[in-house]
């Protein structure tokens, strides 16, 4: 099975391992992830303004080259996975918007959200199947408590995205149990981790960071997984007290219930 992919820039720089480990339990599955070709930057943020239409345009060139070859645009990035479909349902639903990005791009054939943008855990999930994913695992990560922590971005909004349910989501759970360990739900895992506001105020990311740790943390967990670049940097950077928790990315986690380290030392 080959998809189109948009990896997004800071899987280039800052969060190589969201994007290296994606690509070789990718791989290991079956599935072919093929860069979409000169993408350029999503823009990390979504455009709220509804005639902002520049700031969209990246992200529908990317849509309009994964609609052309197959129809789906695999996403690993909590923030490009968030902007790319939003626009993509302001391209479908909003005639001006979708107007005038053609009007400006000059495509030979008109875009008009034909794309469907998939994360990759729903790749698993729906195109592999938890079932089979578990059934896959060399190395099943027995014993170990791990918490899932969405962010914001993956599941707001909740009728845009239809990721997950907002408030009690389990897809990342339901990951967990297929590599074999023991998923800790826990309150503030849909909670905001501080987001951008870390720029601004290190201060009030750190408190979000405490209470985020702190919850999972009472219920039982010894680590986290996160898909999001930036919940990654503020979970690790903010957090205090003795003994941090470790903070990984799903697709480490699954490279190692896939057993692939093990495959690399071994050749």
């Amino acid at each position: 099975m080959t998809y189109s992919y948009y990896p997004g820039c800071t899987l280039k720089t800052k969060a190589r391992d969201l994007d290296f480990y994606g690509r070789k339990c990718a791989a290991a599955l079956g599935i072919e992830l093929e860069e979409i070709a000169d993408w350029q930057c999503c823009g990390g943020v979504y455009p709220v303004a509804k005639d902002e239409i520049a700031t969209r345009l990246a992200a529908i060139r990317a849509l309009a080259a994964a609609r052309d070859n197959g129809g789906k645009l695999i996403t690993l990035c909590s923030a490009c996975h968030h902007v790319l479909t939003r626009v993509n349902s302001d391209v479908r639903n909003d005639a001006s918007i979708r107007d005038k990005a053609n009007n400006y791009l000059a495509p030979d054939v008109t875009y008009a959200g034909e794309t469907q943008v998939v994360h990759y855990l729903q790749l698993l999930r729906d195109e592999i199947g938890f079932d089979n994913l578990a059934k896959a695992v060399k190395n099943p990560l027995k014993g170990r408590k791990i918490g899932a922590y969405y962010g914001c971005l993956l599941l707001r909004p909740s009728k845009v995205m239809a990721f997950d349910d907002p408030e009690n989501p389990h897809i990342i759970e339901d990951f967990i149990k297929a590599l074999g360990a023991q998923p800790v739900v826990y309150g503030m895992r849909n909670e905001c981790c501080g987001g951008y506001v870390t720029l601004k105020s290190g201060e009030q990311a750190k408190a979000n960071v405490d209470r985020i740790i702190g919850n999972a943390r009472d219920r039982g967990a010894g680590e986290l997984i996160t898909a999001c670049p930036l919940c990654m940097y503020n979970l690790k950077a903010h957090q205090s007290g003795d003994g941090a928790m470790p903070v990984r990315y799903i697709t480490e986690l699954l490279y190692e219930a896939l057993g692939l380290g093990q495959e690399a030392e071994e050749k």
